[in-house]
């Protein structure tokens, strides 16, 4: 009963099926780990508050050189409570311009923090306001404190896309943080991601942090298996429907059969009879005996067999059809003769 399906369209079909299907899946699968990592970022984001901070060192790789930027920690690291000691070095402090917090535009001041080997970690000390409300006048930013200071925030990961470095209101201007960009342009070595402070100093606004949409991925990975669930049984449906016969319907014209109707009822005169076949008479073309009373009454549609369209007694029309004789010489020969 099945056994069209190890025919060659079968089989191809049914390779192609298998192909799409195992693709759906593990597309779906891609997705829960999307979901599962981006589940792990938000837990560690509302985990901030009462997860205690470990060492800055112990998450981010120690960076080698200056103007190299240390191993980017990955997104198992980002928004881990970290805390780090040192001495802000504001002589080569960051403003990240273009920056919106609660509908307002304003700049992060971000400011290296000097450790005692030598190396510094970006630290993003909060928002500020612009002076005049754009983008691009400069702000009132607090000065950094001097002395020894123990920084608490989260690991933030480098921005992608990285801006142009301009010097503008004695600090480097920038639209983008990118670490490997500004690592850059500092004269000593910096770590691969930039510490956001949880507790910002008086005269800053804490930067918000926004929680991934995890499931959003989660509902791509249902989407992707249910696909590939439907398209095993779209084939399993298609080969009991060959199995049974059940092959599509024709559409039926419904003008051409209204046509073959109107044929077949219009009688053997309109069916051409085949060479060498006697022709059957038609008894509405043949004309009747005059003298038959039948035929008379059947042509008149009266029974006294008199003409309903003469208008007489005497059943004579009493249209006259004229037919031109021909008028030429022979004719006038007749005539003269």
């Amino acid at each position: 009963m099945y056994r069209f399906l190890l025919t060659p369209r079968w089989l191809a079909a049914a390779a192609l099926t298998v192909a799409a299907s195992v693709i759906m899946v593990f597309l779906g699968n891609w997705q829960l780990h999307r979901y599962h990592e981006r589940s792990a970022i938000n837990a560690r984001i509302d985990a901030a508050d009462s997860t205690p901070a470990v060492p800055v060192t112990s998450v981010l790789a120690r960076p080698a050189a200056a103007g190299r930027p240390g191993a980017s920690p990955g997104k198992d690291a980002a928004w881990t409570k970290v805390t780090v000691s040192g001495r802000y070095d504001p002589a080569h402090e960051i403003q990240a311009r273009g920056r919106t917090v609660n509908g307002s535009v304003g700049f992060e001041i971000v400011t290296p923090l000097l450790l005692p080997d030598g190396t510094a970690v970006l630290v993003d000390r909060g928002w500020v306001p612009s002076k005049d409300g754009d983008a691009i006048s400069a702000p009132a930013a607090p000065p950094a404190p001097a002395g020894e200071v123990t920084v608490v925030g989260q690991v933030h990961l480098s921005e992608s896309r990285p801006a142009p470095l301009e010097q503008r209101d004695g600090r480097i201007d920038t639209r983008r943080i990118t670490v490997p960009k500004l690592a850059a342009a500092l004269p000593f070595p910096v770590y691969g991601a930039y510490v956001l402070v949880s507790d910002p100093e008086p005269g800053f606004e804490p930067v918000p942090i926004d929680h991934e949409d995890s499931w959003q991925n989660g509902g791509y990975a249902v989407q992707w298996w249910v696909f590939a669930l439907m398209a095993l049984l779209a084939y399993g449906l298609q080969a009991r429907k060959e199995a049974q016969g059940d092959t599509p319907k024709q559409r039926v014209d419904r003008v051409a059969v209204a046509d073959e109707r109107m044929a077949a009822g219009s009688g053997a005169s309109s069916v051409p009879a085949a060479p060498g076949a006697p022709v059957a008479a038609d008894r509405s073309s043949v004309p009747s005996d005059p003298a038959d009373p039948a035929a008379l009454s059947q042509r008149s549609g009266s029974p006294n067999g008199r003409s309903q369209r003469s208008g007489s007694p005497d059943g004579r029309s009493q249209r006259v059809r004229r037919t031109r004789r021909p008028s030429g010489p022979s004719q006038r020969a007749r005539r003269s003769g």
